[in-house]
């Protein structure tokens, strides 16, 4: 693959987002890079702008409430990344000195943080030259370098072969051309209605000079929302996040006419850690109500139905 060409694209192409700007920290980087998992960045955007002035050092975040980070969340969707972001916050004020550390390893070991996000910090944050692979890099590299219509699924191990194998040289292009990938996937190389006309690899694109031959791997799964556990959960905490205190449960039962799905998605929050019940019976975000009861005491939802207590160590 052409270096030079896609890195000239990237200087006058790449949209200008405050994550990349030189100014911008590393922990900017690793909030960007939790929020910005299957949220477009127009979303992201302006609640970054909201988190970074809030909670400018992982310390500022630790010294928040779990219910406080999950407000500030809103809508972004996965709340449990969140909840994750908060853990390594707290793990990087204690045990890093509050700085982002800046080693693929070390990223790794934080609470929530996955080879993905670790990999993108160390290169976007310190310019460390590591295969960084994300769906829009994987539909790049199946395109321009296998002539595949699309990348079919996952395979970490290959993925991240085929990407370390076109890398630059020089530590600074690699980590570079690892953003360019990825922007050119997002604005250009598509994976519906993409702009083939305006890519900087047209003319050496294996997909291309194959004819662009259609995919022809497993079918995708398309992911709905509406009526899933996601949306029901969804409308559970947003009555939480506005709420000023803890809520009986029937201000939570009015959100969704299914009882069986919704008292399962009540107890999937409570499991996950993004609700509790204090020991009147009502429901809150975390660490926003008195919780007096035992650990060993169950909690009591709809009638008869009783549901243990969720471990406080689940993810």
């Amino acid at each position: 693959m052409n270096h030079e060409l896609l890195l000239g694209w990237w200087d006058t192409a790449a949209r200008d987002l405050p994550w990349r700007r030189p100014d911008c920290t590393a922990w900017g980087v690793l909030v960007s890079e939790i929020m910005l998992q299957q949220t477009p960045v127009a979303r992201v955007e302006p609640i970054w702008h909201e988190w970074l002035a809030k909670w400018p050092v992982p310390s500022a975040m630790a010294a928040a409430s779990q219910g406080e980070v999950l407000r500030m969340w809103g809508k972004l969707g996965y709340p449990r990344r969140a909840l994750r972001l908060h853990e390594a916050a707290t793990a990087i004020a204690r045990d890093h000195g509050d700085v982002v550390p800046s080693d693929v390893e070390t990223l790794e070991s934080l609470p929530g943080i996955g080879s993905y996000t670790a990999r993108a910090v160390a290169t976007f944050a310190y310019g460390q030259k590591c295969a960084v692979v994300d769906t829009n890099v994987r539909r790049v590299v199946a395109r321009a370098v296998h002539g595949a219509g699309d990348a079919g699924p996952p395979s970490t191990k290959r993925d991240l072969r085929d990407v370390e194998a076109i890398l630059p040289e020089a530590r600074d292009d690699a980590a570079v051309f690892s953003a360019a990938l990825m922007e050119l996937g997002a604005l250009i190389c598509t994976a519906k209605n993409q702009k083939c006309a305006d890519c900087p690899l047209y003319a050496e694109c294996a997909w291309q000079l194959a004819g662009r031959p259609a995919y022809a791997g497993p079918e995708k799964k398309i992911q709905k929302f509406a009526g899933t556990d996601r949306q029901v959960r969804g409308k559970l905490l947003d009555v939480l996040r506005g709420a000023p205190g803890p809520v009986p449960k029937a201000q939570l039962d009015i959100v969704w006419h299914d009882v069986t799905q919704r008292e399962k998605c009540l107890v999937s929050l409570l499991t996950d850690g993004l609700v509790e019940q204090s020991h009147d019976g009502l429901f809150h975000l975390p660490g926003e109500g008195i919780v007096e009861q035992s650990h060993d005491a169950p909690f009591r939802l709809a009638g008869e139905r009783i549901v243990e207590q969720p471990d406080k160590g689940a993810s």
